[in-house]
C-alpha cells in the first residue's frame, strides 16, 4: 500500500473544494495535479491508481494524494464524492499515512468537516482552511484497518451510512437506502441494529441533529438554511426536533457560540 508524508504545522490554503460527479461522461478520469493535494471521501465503488499502484475505492473510504501525482479512476457508473485541492506547507509535526484509507468510525465526522469547508468556500476561505485542517488531523490518526478489533461492519451498513450521510438535506426512506446498500428493507434493519444499536429512522434523525448543531455553532448559515440542509425545510418541525433532541431552541443553541466565542 503507497503512503505519503503528511505535515500538519500550519492550516492548508483550499485551491478549490466541492462536490465531484464523475462516470456519467466518461467511465475514465486521469488527472495530475502539479502544486495540489488531493483530498477525496468516496461515495462509490471505482478503481484507483496512484502512479502505478492500484486501489479499491469504496464507501467510506478517503484518499490523500500528493502533488504531482498521476491517478486514474474507472468508475463503475455514477460516481460522487467530496473533495478539496489543498495547498499544504511542508511545516510541524508530520505523519506517514496511506494514499487510500478507511475513515471507520469517523466517516460522519470527516463528512460535517468537509461539507461543513465546501459551504465556506464563496465567504470564508479562512473557515474552509480551518475544516480541512482539522479533516486533517483526523485523517493522520485514522486507526489503521489491521488494529480494529474485531470485523468491520457488514458492507451492507457502510454503504447505508455513507448513503444517508451525502443525503442528509434531502427525503431519505429506509427502502431508498437499503436499495442503495444492496440487501432488502428488512435485512438492512437487522443489520444496522447490530452494527449501531439503532435503527436506520433513528440514525437518520440523530445525525441530522448532530449536523445542525454544529452548522449552528460553527457557521454563519441562517436558521431556515441549516434547517433545509439537514432535510428538515419546515422551521416549526425544525425547532420541535432541536427542543427534543438538543434541549434547546435553535436561536439559543447558537446562542451558546457566541457566548463560548466571548
Amino acid at each position: 500500500m503507497r503512503e505519503t508524508e503528511l505535515y500538519l504545522g500550519r492550516p492548508p490554503h483550499v485551491a478549490n473544494a466541492g462536490v465531484g460527479v464523475h462516470g456519467v461522461a466518461s467511465r475514465t478520469d486521469v488527472f495530475r495535479l502539479p502544486e495540489l493535494w488531493q483530498l477525496h471521501l468516496y461515495q462509490y465503488e471505482a478503481e484507483l491508481v496512484v502512479d502505478g499502484t492500484p486501489h479499491i475505492v469504496r464507501p467510506g473510504r478517503v484518499s490523500l494524494v500528493p502533488p504531482g501525482t498521476t491517478v486514474r479512476f474507472r468508475y463503475q457508473g455514477r460516481s460522487e464524492h467530496l473533495y478539496a485541492h489543498l495547498r499544504i506547507p511542508a511545516v510541524g509535526p508530520s505523519r506517514t499515512v496511506p494514499v487510500v484509507q478507511d475513515a471507520g468510525p469517523e466517516l460522519p465526522t470527516l463528512t460535517d468537516l468537509l461539507l461543513s469547508a465546501i459551504a465556506a468556500v464563496p465567504r470564508t476561505p479562512e473557515r474552509t482552511g480551518a475544516e480541512i485542517w482539522t479533516a486533517l488531523w483526523r485523517i493522520a490518526h485514522l486507526t489503521p484497518d489491521t488494529e480494529r478489533p474485531g470485523p468491520g461492519p457488514h458492507p451492507a451498513v457502510t454503504a447505508a451510512i455513507v448513503y444517508i450521510e451525502g443525503r442528509l438535506a434531502g427525503p431519505l426512506t429506509v427502502p431508498a437506502v437499503a436499495q442503495a446498500a444492496g440487501v432488502s428493507h428488512n435485512h438492512l434493519t437487522r443489520l444496522f441494529k447490530a452494527a449501531t444499536d439503532d435503527t436506520v429512522v433513528g440514525y437518520i434523525r440523530r445525525r441530522r441533529l448532530d449536523r445542525a448543531h454544529h452548522l449552528l455553532r460553527a457557521s454563519t448559515l441562517s436558521i431556515p438554511a441549516v434547517a433545509a440542509s439537514v432535510g428538515i425545510p419546515d422551521l416549526q418541525a425544525f425547532n420541535k426536533a432541536c427542543r427534543r433532541e438538543l434541549g434547546a431552541s435553535p436561536r439559543a443553541l447558537r446562542g451558546e457560540s457566541a457566548t463560548t466565542a466571548s
